[in-house]
């Protein structure tokens, strides 16, 4: 009995300093935790996905298959290298399912509003894990300016905005498009399960379809594709910007941040640049939109323009479209969303901030100003490091690509691009690529699903305090 006792405190005490251990590993690097978390979750997924009960053959699937399938879904790119609608299972789809809802948020922030709704509160661990996967200028160690998009003590709330905001808008996409399933003949309980499948794949912003004709029964249906637009949108526009909308809404005063205006402001300004330039460089190719009368080229326009920021629902061939054309959704969807949200990319301020610094230089003014408020100088360092690293992520992946497969440079591109800003459109080079160019584009998918700056900030030492400065020497520039 003795002996029995002994060993049961001492299984409790190993347990209770891996725990500790653990603790201190979040709180004293949450980035590399993140990054940590996410490989974890890939791995399951992957044995999940290569298991003969998620195929609908009844047979294993291959480690690259099962392996990019896994990554694909909790990075919420929307690639794959199979066909994602007749390959999986039942339980196949279901993976699918969770697992984007999962990535979607972030798995700290998931964790984050689990711990919440068991404990009714946040510990201060909790708080700074959910702040770090909101707010990348948190990875680091050291002070943060307290006029940042979320604030440490708002995290319990926009943990609840986050939970509230994806059932809420996932079920009215889904309530959009039931009935229009229905109206197409399509069976109750298919249109039941394929408007939730295709809401959470719109507001996740990962485009994967659980059908095999895809979008095509409802190519021409401007109901259906308009609330998969508005999923992608709300889904692409971040959480802090939901939180804003939803705080304000109840106010007669309002007050806007900064974030909010300048995510809001370029989020519209691409939306509608993109569309017009698709409008004038696709009007007459017969294979995309020359076929189509006006009104449809302008809808199909802004659909691809809104789905090109990380949506991944197409409606046309997206290997059909003009080399210039491909050159503008690149540049889209290299952009991506808004910070903290579903949506790939470098994000909409980060290009917000580099216009600024721009307009500021040739003004030759010492300051960046945008809506009467001033924006301080690390806001753009960290603007240029991430632009950097996601334009070095891009070339290399590129360059290797282009080695494996010789294949044409802007399919390349295009689809490396995709795949780092978790964007999901192709130009069908992903499902031919042999495994050594899979395996690039997982890491691809990876760098971009974790963020250039979580991945930099988790392989460099924590930020320290520099105790003397070198000489001042200004070189040439430009």
């Amino acid at each position: 009995m003795r002996t029995t006792q002994a060993a049961l405190r001492g299984s409790a005490a190993a347990r209770g300093r891996a725990r500790a251990a653990l603790n201190a590993f979040a709180q004293r690097s949450p980035s590399r935790f993140a990054i940590l978390v996410f490989a974890l979750l890939i791995l399951i997924f992957t044995l999940l996905f290569s298991l003969p009960v998620s195929s609908a053959s009844g047979t294993w699937t291959g480690l690259a298959d099962s392996l990019f399938s896994a990554v694909s879904v909790i990075c919420v790119t929307g690639l794959s290298t199979v066909d994602m609608a007749t390959h999986w299972s039942v339980f196949g789809h279901l993976l699918v399912y969770v697992g984007v809802q999962v990535g979607a948020v972030g798995v700290l922030t998931m964790a984050s509003i689990l711990g919440l709704v068991i404990s009714r509160r946040l510990g201060l661990r909790a708080k700074l894990m959910a702040a770090s996967d909101s707010n990348s200028q948190r990875i680091h160690a050291g002070p943060v300016a307290e006029g940042q998009a979320v604030l440490l003590g708002e995290v319990g709330k926009l943990l609840r905005t986050v939970a509230i905001s994806m059932v809420v808008i996932e079920g009215g996409v889904a309530l959009l498009l039931f009935p229009r399933m229905l109206i197409a003949g399509i069976d109750v309980g298919t249109s039941l399960w394929e408007s939730v499948y295709y809401s959470a794949m719109a507001f996740t912003n990962t485009g994967f379809a659980p059908n095999a004709e895809g979008l095509t029964p409802f190519l021409n249906d401007y109901w259906f594709l308009g609330a998969l637009m508005i999923g992608v949108f709300l889904g692409a526009i971040g959480f802090p910007v939901i939180l804003a909308i939803a705080s304000n809404l109840r106010k007669r005063r309002r007050r806007w941040s900064i974030h909010v205006k300048l995510t809001l402001l370029t989020s519209v300004i691409l939306l509608v640049a993109g569309a017009v330039l698709y409008v004038v460089l696709e009007y007459d190719n017969p294979k995309t939109f020359g076929h189509l009368d006006v009104g449809h080229t302008v809808f199909q326009s802004f659909f691809l323009s809104t789905m090109s920021r990380s949506g991944g629902f197409a409606t046309i061939p997206i290997d059909e479209l003009h080399g210039s054309s491909l050159l503008v959704t690149d540049m889209l969807m290299f952009i991506g969303g808004g910070s903290a949200s579903t949506a790939g990319g470098i994000k909409v301020t980060t290009l917000a901030v580099l216009f600024l610094a721009a307009f500021a230089e040739a003004r030759g003014v010492e300051s960046m100003d945008a809506f009467k408020r001033r924006i301080p100088i690390d806001v753009l360092r960290l603007s240029v490091a991430v632009a950097l690293w996601g334009a070095t992520i891009v070339a290399v992946a590129s360059i290797l690509i282009l080695q494996i497969t010789k294949a044409p440079f802007d399919h390349v591109l295009f689809d490396v691009i995709s795949a780092f800003a978790t964007c999901g459109l192709s130009t069908g080079l992903t499902e031919k690529l042999p495994d050594a160019g899979v395996y690039v584009m997982v890491a691809t998918m990876f760098c971009g699903r974790v963020g250039t700056v979580t991945l930099a900030a988790a392989l460099a030492q924590s930020q320290r305090k520099q105790l003397y400065q070198n000489p001042e020497e200004r070189p040439l520039v430009g």
